[in-house]
């Protein structure tokens, strides 16, 4: 083969190889969102048992300045900490969890449920972040090695990509 011919194939051979990371990336954030919406649902479940919302739960201040007043004994703490997604539910209480990952199921504490969770809901958002910043990297880097076909006509172009190999 001459040098262009063969400068022409490793271009396009790289460029293969770009599609394949992006369609690859694009599958995982595919995965990774469907995984995002059962943490958010079993949160949502987690909170209407403990019947809280996101925002219901209010800053304690105003019923610590009460409770300042009433006690006069110092093992009292001035500030008690109230979990978002617990509220006054009970913190102890059991609730069957299925751990992430795994086919493994557990009765923990519920207060240990919601926090791993919401922690894995985090993890989720970074990683989905972090995907979608290299789907558009990657193509942005496909769309600037497109310019094939400006060297080559769009009908030779279809035909290399309908192009199969048939045993003999």
């Amino acid at each position: 083969m001459d040098e262009g011919m063969q400068q022409f194939q490793q271009s396009l051979i790289e460029l293969e190889i770009e599609a394949e990371h992006l369609l690859l990336a694009r599958n995982q954030v595919i995965e990774n969102d469907k995984e995002r919406n059962g943490n958010r649902e079993a949160l949502t479940a987690l909170r209407k048992r403990a019947k809280t919302t996101k925002t219901s739960i209010k800053f304690p201040f105003e019923s610590i300045m009460k409770d300042i007043g009433k006690s006069g004994s110092k093992n009292v703490p001035l500030v008690k900490e109230i979990c978002g997604t617990c509220g006054n539910h009970d913190e102890k209480e059991k609730t069957w969890m299925m751990f992430p990952g795994s086919d493994v199921f557990a009765c923990i504490p519920f207060h240990a449920a919601h926090t791993i969770l919401d922690k894995d809901q985090e993890r989720l958002e970074y990683e989905a972040k972090k995907l979608q910043s290299y789907v558009k990297e990657k193509t942005l880097l496909i769309s600037e090695k497109g310019v094939l076909a400006d060297k080559i006509s769009p009908g030779v172009l279809r035909s290399l990509v309908t192009l199969t190999d048939k045993p003999k």
